[in-house]
């Protein structure tokens, strides 16, 4: 019986040695560079930065700067519905809290980052107002970021009744010195099924103009995206219409740890151990 081993069925085949394939990637590479071919997308960080100097986001944010020069800790409360749960995520560390989480501690290398997800799906307002002790503040952070609204949209409660709820969940947060971002509500491509969606658009805005607290422009950054035509719409948001995929949540908190680093500053972490300024 002839021995048949690999390298001889793989030469008989016509299959590529090493550098045969090597020699291939390069030829495709130069191919798709070429005058006749599409050019390749850019790297999605860079996509996700549409349109940046135009929406901004820049909160000022002095307790969690306090935060990081007295403890060296930053500590941060994703409190939302299913879109801070990460439905639509093809994995955990795929939602917007455990990316943003990452790319602090990227970004503040001499820091304690930490980003707690207390999203849980189909809740309303009122329902994240009623765990604000336990799940927000019993967590001493320096930054509560709420994402909320959706689901009070989707079953009309009222503007009246969500300006309250807001109201009282941001005076809860101050009260305990924690910082708040409101997030604005998602651009949906078929939003036209919410008659009321611009109206309690208007309601977070107003509260948050009136409570002085930064709103993020969740709705202006993923129009911007979808309008670039920089990414397909399957990149940004599910088949359902309207929870956001793997890329729409990376560049959700791209866009959130820009402006949160940004609003915190050159900080020089004091404790033990600890020195140097983390930028």
């Amino acid at each position: 019986m002839v021995r048949f081993d690999h390298e001889t069925r793989r030469k008989r085949r016509g299959y590529p040695g090493p550098w045969r394939a090597v020699a291939a990637a390069v030829l495709l590479l130069a191919l798709n560079s070429g005058s006749g071919a599409a050019p390749l997308p850019p790297p999605l960080d860079a996509r996700c930065r549409t349109e940046a100097a135009k929406i901004a986001f820049q909160p000022s944010l002095p307790a969690a700067r306090r935060a990081l020069q007295e403890t060296g800790r930053l500590t941060i409360v994703a409190l939302g519905s299913s879109a801070t749960a990460g439905s639509g995520a093809s994995a955990d560390d795929r939602s917007y809290p455990s990316v943003l989480q990452a790319e602090l501690r990227r970004r503040l290398p001499g820091a304690e980052v930490r980003v707690v997800n207390k999203g849980v799906g189909g809740q309303s307002a009122y329902d994240m107002l009623s765990r604000m002790q336990a799940d927000v503040i019993d967590e001493k952070p320096a930054i509560v970021i709420w994402q909320a609204v959706i689901n009070d949209v989707i079953r009309d409660v009222g503007e009246d009744k969500l300006g309250k709820i807001l109201r009282k969940g941001v005076g809860k947060a101050r009260a305990a010195g924690i910082e708040m971002i409101l997030m604005d509500l998602p651009w949906l491509p078929r939003e036209g099924r919410y008659p009321h969606y611009d109206d309690y658009r208007k309601v977070l805005t107003k509260t948050a103009q009136d409570q002085a607290i930064a709103l993020f422009p969740r709705y202006a950054m993923m129009k911007g995206w979808s309008n670039s035509r920089q990414f397909t719409p399957e990149e940004l948001v599910g088949m359902d219409g309207l929870h956001l995929v793997d890329a729409g949540y990376r560049c959700l908190a791209l866009r959130l740890a820009d402006g949160i680093v940004a609003g915190i500053g050159p900080v020089r972490i004091e404790t033990a151990g600890k020195g140097k300024p983390t930028n």
